[in-house]
């Protein structure tokens, strides 16, 4: 598959790069993925890994990152954030940092002025530009401009479940994170509770598209374009609902589809379309994830290296829309066992960091 991989080349970078979201396992984060995208394109210097917990699994992948250094989570406010990175940089110069995790991207796109002071740079989009990809906006922003969203309400009491009876099954969703499809009121009483426990309110009720599911992942210009776009169709689906296994599909309608969102709202950086192409024939966005999804080796895989090509435009290079993926490029997620001794664990645990190398 060389011949595929017209992509960029990073071989000649001495810089350092930090990455975040390591953990692998049945809900995967990008970190891992991004990391080997960016390795595969000659990249030979420093890699730094942002952690919030010390099980991270990528971690312990030995050949993976330099330096593990644990975060404070996005919760604890943009001030404690931002003293952990003065502190980090204080050790480690930080180059480029490409965040990977919904919830704390708002934060790095807050913080780009202090972070710019700090000699860090990224790619992301405006803050505007990010709100507007909320799950509770999207089906207000997009509808009026010609891109479908299924009926979308949010909820804060349980009662508001009760007067939406009859509309099972429909998708129960966090404002973050997790989505179950409810089959019935008592399904939907059992998500609302352990989303509001983990994430909060409010709850998102969305109407169910029956369909074909389709995920893009895309590297937006800012402007309205696109430096890169990679579809793909979903082929092994764990109980989560994350893909597993997948293929890169042609389909004109599709991309133009993609093309349009991106270019309503000027997204810069990397982005996940949710589409479901509905029974009707219609193509419905059903989210939008603000960042590189799990499965983005298969972008690269496919010849287009979106992570480095992030990197580029963070570092301010000009540079040219990424060749055509090729259509019929296959990933299949495979977990493997990472033996360790626990002394790394106790490392990361007690002194909330790692240099490995």
């Amino acid at each position: 598959m060389a011949e595929l991989r017209q992509n960029p080349d990073l071989s000649s970078l001495d810089i350092t790069i930090a990455v975040t979201g390591l953990k692998t396992g049945d809900n995967p984060q990008p970190g891992v993925a991004v990391i080997r995208s960016i390795r595969a394109a000659g990249f030979t210097g420093r890699i730094i890994g942002l952690v919030y917990d010390s099980m991270e699994s990528g971690i312990y992948l030995e050949d993976l990152v330099d330096e593990v250094y644990q975060m404070p989570y996005p919760s604890a406010g943009a001030e404690a954030f931002l003293a952990r990175i003065e502190y980090i940089s204080s050790k480690r110069k930080i180059d480029v940092i490409i965040p990977n995790l919904d919830a704390e991207v708002i934060l790095y796109i807050r913080l780009q002025d202090e972070l710019a002071k700090l000699g860090i740079k990224s790619y992301l989009p405006s803050e505007e530009c990010f709100l507007l990809r909320d799950k509770t906006k999207l089906a207000t922003y997009f509808p009026p401009r010609g891109i479908l969203v299924p009926d979308t309400m949010l909820v804060s009491d349980v009662s508001q479940l009760i007067s939406n009876k009859d509309n099972f099954p429909m998708m129960i969703k966090g404002r973050y994170y997790e989505a179950y499809k409810a089959h019935n009121f008592e399904e939907a009483l059992k998500y609302f509770y352990e989303i509001e426990s983990r994430w909060g309110l409010p709850i998102i009720l969305q109407k169910l598209i029956y369909g074909e599911e389709y995920n893009i992942v895309i590297v937006g210009d800012g402007e309205g374009g696109v430096l890169g776009m990679v579809p793909q169709k979903k082929l092994v689906i764990t109980d989560k609902g994350k893909g597993f296994g997948g293929v890169v599909i042609k389909n004109p309608e599709l991309d133009e589809f993609a093309a349009k969102v991106i270019s309503l709202f000027k997204w810069r950086g990397p982005c996940e379309l949710e589409v479901m192409r509905g029974y009707d024939n219609q193509n419905y966005l059903i989210e939008i994830n603000p960042r590189f999804p799990a499965w983005v080796r298969l972008a690269e895989g496919s010849g287009q290296n979106q992570p480095a090509a992030v990197v580029l435009k963070a570092l301010g290079e000009e540079l040219a829309a990424l060749p055509p993926c090729k259509s019929g490029t296959l990933f299949i997620r495979h977990a493997e066992d990472i033996i360790t001794d626990i002394s790394v664990m106790g490392e990361v645990s007690a002194k909330s960091e790692l240099i490995r190398r």
